[in-house]
């Protein structure tokens, strides 16, 4: 595989912990919006904050891509959202794996905040629907890269 390079600089990598996840199956306009909500969070408050999407008791705004979304109760400065489940359960591990990073550089797991999250449209995965009289359409499924550096707040 080749070496990834982050869309985070940084000068001393002793400091900080990071992760990644390439070509989840999850919607890349989903994760657009809450990686949005989760930068500068705290992490367990990222952790405690997915875990209460997942279970659909709490809603992630949907600022960008908000064209035909309906209203959501419980957000505060913002009508729109949803509940993103598949999305958050995949970015939720590799915010599980980076806290595990950040253990085995001997960083303070208590102080860990999200310094950068980003997601980017990965491969499509390609496939076809077969249509009448011979004919196909194509269906590709998109495909997210999810990147985290934490650093002690």
């Amino acid at each position: 595989m080749a070496k990834i390079k982050y869309a985070y600089k940084v000068e001393d990598e002793a400091k900080i912990a990071k992760a990644a996840g390439f070509r989840l199956q999850i919607s890349p306009k989903h994760a657009v919006e809450i990686c949005r909500e989760l930068k500068g969070m705290k992490l367990e408050e990222a952790k405690e904050y997915l875990k209460e999407v997942i279970q659909m008791k709490r809603p992630v705004p949907f600022k960008r891509y908000n064209r035909k979304v309906g209203h959501r109760r419980g957000l505060k400065g913002w009508d729109s959202g949803r509940y993103p489940v598949k999305a958050a359960k995949h970015i939720l591990k590799v915010l599980e794996n980076a806290e595990a990073n950040a253990e085995y550089k001997g960083l303070d797991a208590e102080n860990l905040k999200i310094i950068h999250i980003s997601s980017h449209r990965g491969q499509p995965i390609r496939g076809w629907i077969p249509r009448a009289f011979g004919r196909a359409t194509p269906f590709n499924r998109p495909t997210t890269h999810i990147q985290v550096v934490l650093g002690e707040a």
